[in-house]
Order: structure tokens, then sequence, then C-alpha cells
């Protein structure tokens, strides 16, 4: 079996075999699947009338369980954008009537985003049809594959995510 991958490394052993192109066996594969996972992503967003980013938002807000709600400020932890993106996003969102905002009980000055029924109905849908493309992307490997794979992604990810953890959060933008 060979694939584009293997076409693109082979002309570069051919023109550079000095170089040694061994990291395209694994990354350019891994460029490529992203790119498809892209594709397949955007088109159950399109499905359910949502951006990439509003599925973040209300992914963030389902995730955090009942009552499904989070200050703006962990939101914004939870999806890597800056607190000008974040309040513009929950606008947009409570303008769709996907959220809605509420008074923090907890801090007088600070409020609560939380999705509302529409919000629910909408990502849990989106959620389950983009889990179905997910399966589906995945259906020619066995489930010990899947593990194996996911192990080894998990090894190359974590010196990237304990890089972005350690980073100080960004200061909010001056409006």
């Amino acid at each position: 079996m060979e694939d584009e991958v293997d076409r693109l490394v082979g002309a570069w052993n051919a023109e550079r075999p000095d170089l040694d192109v061994r990291p395209l066996h694994v990354l350019s594969r891994v460029s490529r699947l992203a790119r498809h996972l892209d594709r397949a992503r955007r088109a159950v967003f399109v499905a359910h009338d949502l951006e990439s980013w509003e599925f973040d938002v209300l992914t963030a807000l389902r995730r955090a369980g009942a009552p499904y709600e989070l200050s703006p400020g962990r939101l914004l932890r939870a999806t890597l954008v800056t607190s000008g993106t974040m309040t513009n996003r929950i606008d947009r969102l409570a303008a769709a009537g996907l959220v809605e905002r509420h008074p923090d009980p907890q801090d007088k000055r600070g409020v609560l985003v939380r999705l509302t029924g529409a919000g629910l109905t909408r990502v849990d849908a989106a959620f389950a049809d983009l889990l179905d493309r997910e399966q589906a992307i995945l259906e020619g490997l066995s489930p010990g594959q899947r593990d194996a794979l996911a192990d080894l992604l998990r090894t190359l990810l974590v010196p990237f995510d304990s890089d972005t953890e350690a980073r100080p959060a960004r200061p909010p933008q001056p409006l």
C-alpha cells in the first residue's frame, strides 16, 4: 500500500539524498490527516449551522456539566482566546439564543455564561454527528491500533501542551 506521502518522500530522497527525510513519513501524514479531519468537522458544523468557534464555546459549556455554565474567564482559558474575542463570541452566541448571561452569585460584579435549551440541543446534535464522522475516519484501525496511535500521539503532544500551560495567560487587551 502506497500513499501520497510515500511518493513525496521518494521524490525528496531522489532530489536531496543528503537529507534525512524520515520525519516526513510521520508528520506529513499527520498534517494531511489534520486537513481531512478539518474538512469533516467543518461539514458537521455547517450541517448544524455552527462555526468552529461556536462549537468550541458551546462544547466547553456542555463539558462543564449541569447547569452548563462558566465564567467568561474560564471560557477564554478553555478556548485559548483573548478576553475581547471571548466577549464578542459570547455576544454573538447570546444574540443567536444559544447562551445567556446570568449574575455570578459568588462575584457580584461577575457573570456566568450558560447554555440555553437551544444551545444544548444544537451542541449535543453536532457533537453526536462529529463523533460519527470521526469514527468513520478511524474505521480502518482496530481498537488496539487506535489505542496505540492515541498513546503515540499523546507522547508527541504532551510537551506542547505542557508548554502552553506553563505560559502565563495573556493580559486582557485594552479596548
